[in-house]
Order: structure tokens, then C-alpha cells, then sequence
């Protein structure tokens, strides 16, 4: 049964059906049309710095291979042998010069090609073409400032014009030093019984729920001689901006704030971010280097982050009731030691699987699914109406549509481009609405 999924968002009156959190057959749906189709965030650059470096990963349900290979070009493949389908690599990470299935023997190099098969000769009587028989390659593979990304589909846009404007947004944390970036600490993993789409569309789009949902470790991290309110998160939603792309991106900040970076990761990582690492400024700009404070942001679909605040992440979808998220430090290579380790230090404390901030988001993301579980709850819709027909394209300092930073501008996006993608509409498609929307805006 195909379900008609661009009836249950309602991008111009600010409603969404309930049923796409928890219904199967629209889980099913969403595996084909979205983690099919679109660019996934794989891995960083420094995770796989050496020819035979690797890393396994998911895209979508499916698990895959991200190696770097002998020309230093980054191969990505099923984590899969072809001959009865057992899973090829069993680490989380590690290093190789080729991959054995523990199952019947056979192995692959590090571009994903069968290279060997037991009893070759004799069980097969050398006519097993092993050409034919390599592991399922990913065909698109593109790397954006030390992020590596993939897509299964062969249409796709290239990852630029994927990202699109999106790009002046990401640059304030992927682009801040001609030496790049890299991930630190190793990586937290934890499942919550919640469907990825509530973390992925608040990391979006959500900072209303800051000052409530994480008032009492906003107070547990805040000086006593700092107002809570007014000096780290602000009540006023004009002092600050979100960002909201046609291509489902979306991002949100404060442009006026007190000390929110220092009290959540520490003094030193804050100022490092905020105006004390020149080479910043001059490579983004007072506004992206320094009026960007305690943003949030989400890369369609499932690829979070928040510059300051440096966690990384992805919200991998385990069935319409369940998500796992893999989360990681990123610091500037360049940044001085101990503001490397004060950020680990404070970014883990307050974003990871035990972190302060974390466990706040958390409950409520598995509550709601917990309430969907009734009948009458999941008939009833929600409102995302927040900001509707206020926004604005010609601010001086942040291009694109935005709003006041408390908004749900940023989740409708991400909604109307969730329903577009998942209800089977082609690339072609997709784009033609993309530079609509963006002409009838402009």
C-alpha cells in the first residue's frame, strides 16, 4: 500500500499528520525515497586519513564501508557479501588491506571488488565471474570541506547544488581555518525509543524549547551572578535569526546573546569560537564569525550539528519508533591544545550520551512516541504554525529566508521537503519547486 504523504503536511497552514512518526508503511516509504536518494553525511576526513583507514557506517537501514583507498579517493560500498548477504566488516573502525566475509571466505579490496574465493578451482570450477560479483558500490561519493558524503541515487544533483544556499550557513563551522577541521574524542552512541525526524527537524528549526526543556541545566551551568533569562538564552526572538532553506536545510541563532557558549562548554572553547581565532573573521566575516551564537542546525535529512557547542551528529532511522544517534566532537585543527580539550571536555558534558542537555531533548523525543502509541493521539495534528507569514529575504547580514530566531519557519521547510521526497517526486521535480518557491519569495 503507498500512503499519500504530501496529504499529511500542510507547509502553508502549519500542520502535520502525527502518522508520520510511527506509521510503517510510511517508514518503508521514507527508506526508498529519502535515505535512497539523498546525500547522507558518511564520515570526516579524519577518521580515514591513511590508504586502508575505514570506517562502517549506515545509510538509511543500509550498512555500508567508507574506505579510503591506495590513490587517497574515498570508496564507499554495501557492508555486504553478494553471496549469502552476511555483513562484511564487524568493527566500528580500523584498518585493512581487504575485507573477509567470516561466513564462507570470500574477500573484497578496498574499492569493493571480489577479489578472492574459496576453493575457486574446485567448488567452482573457475566459472564464477568475479567481476560481476563485487560488493554494491555507492555511486555518487563527494567530499565538502573534510565532510564526506554519498547517495545511492545516480540522478542526484551533485552535492553542491544539494547543499545550495545552505552553504554560507554550514561555512560557519566547516570553513573557519584554511587548515580544516577534524573530529576529536572518538564517537558516542545511543539509541532512544523516538522517531529521527524529531531530532533532526529540532535541530532545524527549534529553539523555543531552550529555555523551558533545559532550564534547570542552564541554571545547574550558569554562574550565580548571571541573569538566566536575559543573559543566556534571551526571550526576545529578535535578537536573534533563523535560516530556513527550499531545499529542507535549516539553521537558527542568536545574534545577541550573553554568555551562552561559555557557560555550556566553557570560557576558553567560547572565545576561541567567538571573535578569538582571527583567521575566522577574516574568512567568514564579523557576522558568521562572531554573531552566530548557540546555533543549531540541520542538513537534510538526518545530519545535525551546533557550531559553538561542536557536536556533531547523525540521527540514523532503526524503524519508525526508534533511532540511533552517533555523535562526535569537531574541533578546528588549528585551535591551541587546551581549547581542543576544554571543548571535548565541555561538549561531552552537556551533548552526548550522559550530557546535561542531551538527557532534557531525549525525554521528551521518546515521551511523544510513547503518547503516539494511542489511537485518538495519533489522529490529532500538530500545530508548526509558529512565525507563519513573517519572514523575510533581504537581511543585511543573513541571506535567505529568515525569521526571529524563536520560530518554526526552519520545520515547515524541513516537513514540505520530508513529504515531497518520501511521496516519490523526481529530482527534476523537486528542483522545479525548489526555484519556484525561491522566485515566487523573491
Amino acid at each position: 500500500m503507498v500512503v499519500d504523504i504530501r496529504g499529511l503536511v500542510d507547509a502553508k497552514q502549519g500542520t502535520v499528520d502525527p502518522r508520520i512518526y510511527h506509521d510503517e508503511e510510511i517508514y518503508q516509504q521514507e527508506l526508498k525515497n529519502v535515505f535512497a536518494r539523498c546525500w547522507l553525511f558518511l564520515a570526516h576526513d579524519s577518521q580515514i586519513p591513511n590508504p586502508g583507514d575505514y570506517v562502517t557506517t549506515y545509510m538509511g537501514e543500509d550498512p555500508v564501508l567508507v574506505v579510503r583507498k591506495r590513490d587517497g579517493s574515498v570508496g564507499v560500498f554495501m557492508n555486504q557479501c553478494r553471496h549469502r548477504g552476511m555483513r562484511l566488516c564487524r568493527a566500528d573502525a580500523g584498518s585493512a588491506k581487504s575485507f573477509s566475509c567470516s561466513y564462507h571466505g570470500w574477500t573484497y579490496d578496498l574499492s569493493g571488488n571480489l577479489v578472492g574465493v574459496p576453493s575457486e578451482d574446485d567448488a567452482y570450477r573457475n566459472e564464477i565471474n568475479k567481476a560481476e560479483w563485487g560488493a554494491v558500490k555507492v555511486p555518487q561519493v563527494d567530499n565538502y570541506r573534510g565532510f564526506i558524503f554519498g547517495t545511492w541515487d545516480p540522478s542526484a544533483p551533485p552535492l553542491l547544488d544539494y547543499i545550495g544556499d545552505f552553504r554560507f550557513y554550514f561555512d560557519a563551522f566547516a570553513d573557519r581555518t584554511e587548515a580544516g577541521t577534524e573530529l576529536i574524542g572518538g564517537a558516542h552512541r545511543w539509541v532512544f525509543p523516538a522517531n529521527w525526524k524529531f531530532a533532526a527537524e529540532q535541530f532545524c528549526s527549534d529553539m523555543y524549547h531552550a529555555p523551558i526543556s533545559h532550564a534547570s541545566a542552564v541554571l545547574a551551568l550558569t554562574p550565580d551572578d548571571q541573569d538566566v533569562d536575559e543573559e543566556v538564552f534571551p526571550m526576545d526572538g529578535t535578537k536573534g535569526r533563523q535560516f530556513s532553506s527550499e531545499l529542507g536545510h535549516g539553521t537558527g541563532f542568536f545574534v545577541e546573546s550573553g554568555d551562552v557558549l561559555a557557560n555550556i562548554v566553557g570560557q576558553k572553547p567560547a572565545d576561541w569560537f567567538q571573535g578569538g581565532n582571527p583567521e575566522a573573521i577574516g574568512r567568514l566575516g564579523d557576522a558568521r564569525a562572531e554573531r552566530m551564537r548557540g546555533a543549531h542546525a540541520t542538513l537534510f535529512p538526518n545530519f545535525s550539528f551546533l557550531p559553538g557547542i561542536n557536536t556533531l551528529r547523525i540521527w540514523h532511522p532503526k524503524g519508525p519508533n526508534e533511532m540511533e544517534v552517533w555523535a562526535w566532537t569537531l574541533v578546528d585543527k588549528n585551535a591551541p591544545a587546551d581549547v581542543r580539550e576544554a571543548q571535548r571536555i565541555g561538549t561531552g558534558r552537556t551533548f552526548s550520551v550522559a550530557g546535561l542537555f542531551e538527557q532534557d531533548d531525549g525525554e521528551n523525543w521518546s515521551e511523544i512516541q510513547r503518547v503516539l502509541r494511542g489511537h485518538i493521539a495519533r489522529r490529532s495534528s500538530f500545530n508548526v504554525q509558529m512565525g507563519l507569514g513573517h519572514e523575510w529575504d533581504d537581511d543585511p547580514d543573513f541571506p535567505g529566508k529568515v525569521n526571529r530566531v524563536y520560530c518554526e519557519m526552519a520545520a515547515r521547510g524541513f516537513y514540505k521537503r520530508w513529504a515531497d521526497m518520501a511521496s516519490g517526486m523526481s529530482w527534476d521535480e523537486l528542483m522545479a519547486s525548489v526555484r519556484k518557491a525561491v522566485e515566487v519569495s523573491g
